[in-house]
């Protein structure tokens, strides 16, 4: 043996061991079940393992990073399980277990780069920055004196995140002032919530978007549905749509607002009993005195899908959209020795009428996995197929079906009716839409003032739209022509939306956003037999 291949056998065996360690207690069961030796079957894999890392270290024909080779074998072996069983690297353990803690710490905008300045689309609820007065619209051009044009958004982050307490200087550009203004913001706690938009889409319709379950997801919830009632919603629509999952708890504590029997909303089955739960509703906490609608679609996912399955199974309300992802596994985050994690199924989730709701996959193939999602024909094959499904009942006897995600009860395909010029348009990194909206907002707000009659009545001038075509050509931002005047109308609701979020915050503006949303539109005509299901007795 060459002394280059002794010199790394000590640090590929510890890693071995490591692996070992880790990866052998899973399968010791499995293999000793086949009459395998379980330490001499992974003792032997683990030697080549080593062999193969110590040819590359010495063969190949430039230098080798060993730590990416590690991370690579690390989700080799994750893919192997099934397409939801994942290694998160240690720089990104962070923003994930963020993302689901429902809060950070910084000053709390939602910003894009425009102009080559930090400019706020929407500072968040109850932030430091709603506090001292920021609006969307403005721009941060200093932080603590230095100047801030150019930066890009990992330095925003870098600046503007920070220890609950500490301050930060900004230097705000107003539209409509001359002169520029400094501003100190005291950091604190940001939630980051999962309601996306709560909102009255007419007089007796509440909106609920929910676009995660994260730690805070049940109380949002409340929060939002007490606060729609009192607004005068007597039905809520709930749109779960692209709404890919979180934590299995809250999804069940989501269910239960609208559940009053002590009915089984959901439950796992694992290899171990340790695994298995069941969720089961407080009746003293649901409610069942309003219709419910809950919108889907294919990128409703996990946890979206356990809130649809409890809602349909027991005849709480509808289910329309589209076929949901078919995502019925369970995992659990488990941290490693190196700030590393993984993520590994351990049960899967059943729905009260007992249905697995997960997709077909093969082992390690995902992208047929994730190919066979994004058909266009998707939804006529499962039709197509619904009869060799296994069936199960509703409480009130309804059939319902399994093998794959939540077939809707009132299918409602999602149809874009912009052409691609248009398109391209609404998604140009300047942002021209907010930021004509913005100086719109301010040379108009005295005729702004009720959101109400601004959703119902208020609509743009005569010459408004030509406006904004001026605007796009000053700023020398390219369209096509005949695409923007076949979706005139479309872009005016757009533009019509922008003014909302300007004047009044992001859920009004998703208000005016979904007044042209297909989806949502025929939803709405499906509320008397959501109506219906209010009559069933348990």
């Amino acid at each position: 043996m060459s002394k280059l291949i002794k010199n790394f056998r000590l640090p590929f065996l510890a890693v071995s061991l490591v692996l070992l360690s880790f990866f052998l207690s899973p399968f010791v069961h499995n293999l000793y079940s086949q009459g395998k030796d379980p330490f001499r079957t992974l003792r032997t894999k683990i030697q080549v393992m080593n062999q193969i890392l110590q040819i590359v270290q010495r063969y190949y024909f430039e230098p080798v990073e060993m730590d990416d080779l590690m991370v690579g074998a690390f989700h080799g072996i994750m893919k192997e399980l099934d397409p939801h069983s994942i290694y998160i690297p240690p720089k990104d353990l962070e923003d994930i277990n963020e993302k689901f803690k429902g809060e950070f710490q910084g000053i709390g905008i939602e910003f894009d780069i425009l102009h080559g300045y930090i400019t706020v689309i929407s500072p968040v609820a109850d932030s430091p920055a709603e506090r001292v007065g920021l609006v969307s619209g403005d721009q941060i051009v200093a932080i603590d004196g230095n100047d801030a044009y150019e930066i890009t958004k990992d330095e925003v982050f870098a600046k503007l995140r920070g220890k609950k307490g500490t301050p930060v200087v900004v230097t705000i550009s107003r539209i409509g002032l001359d002169e520029t203004f400094d501003v100190t913001i005291i950091r604190d706690k940001i939630p980051i919530y999962s309601i996306r938009a709560s909102v009255m889409l007419n007089d007796s319709t509440g909106y609920i978007w929910l676009t995660r379950f994260s730690a805070t997801t049940g109380q949002e919830m409340q929060d939002a549905i007490q606060k729609l009632e009192g607004m005068g919603a007597t039905q809520l629509l709930l749109d779960l749509r692209n709404n890919s999952g979180g934590y299995l708890e809250q999804a069940a504590a989501v269910a239960n607002l609208f559940i009053t029997h002590n009915d089984t909303i959901v439950y796992t089955k694992g290899r171990k009993s340790d695994v298995e739960q069941v969720f089961t509703a407080d009746a003293a906490v649901g409610r069942e005195d309003y219709p419910l609608i809950v919108l889907v679609n294919r990128g409703s996912a996990s946890a979206s899908e356990i809130v649809a399955g409890a809602v349909q199974d027991l005849d709480r309300g509808l289910i329309t959209g589209e076929t949901t992802f078919g995502k019925g596994l369970v995992q659990r985050q488990l941290r490693l020795s190196d700030d590393s994690a993984v993520r590994i199924t351990i049960a899967r989730y059943f729905t009260p009428s007992g249905r697995l709701i997960q997709r077909p996959y093969e082992n390690g193939d995902k992208q047929a996995y994730y190919k066979e999602l994004y058909a266009k024909d998707r939804e006529a094959k499962i039709d197509s197929l619904k009869e060799l499904r296994p069936k199960y009942l509703t409480r009130a006897g309804r059939t319902v079906y399994g093998g794959g995600g939540i077939t809707p009860d009132v299918y409602i395909p999602w149809e874009s009716k912009i052409k691609a010029g248009t398109q391209k348009l609404l998604s140009n990194p300047k942002r021209p839409l907010f930021n004509w909206a913005s100086v719109y907002y301010a040379e108009h707000n005295s005729d702004i003032l009720d959101y109400r009659e601004f959703l119902t009545s208020w609509s743009f001038q005569e010459g408004d739209f030509q406006g904004f075509l001026t605007y796009l050509d000053k700023e020398n931002i390219d369209y096509d022509s005949t695409s923007v005047f076949t979706d005139k109308d479309y872009l005016l609701t757009t533009l019509k939306a922008e003014v909302a979020g300007v004047a009044w915050g992001n859920d009004e503006e998703w208000g005016i956003r979904r007044s042209d949303d297909i989806q949502v539109l025929e939803s709405l005509k499906f509320f008397q037999e959501a109506t219906d299901f209010l009559h069933h007795s348990p």
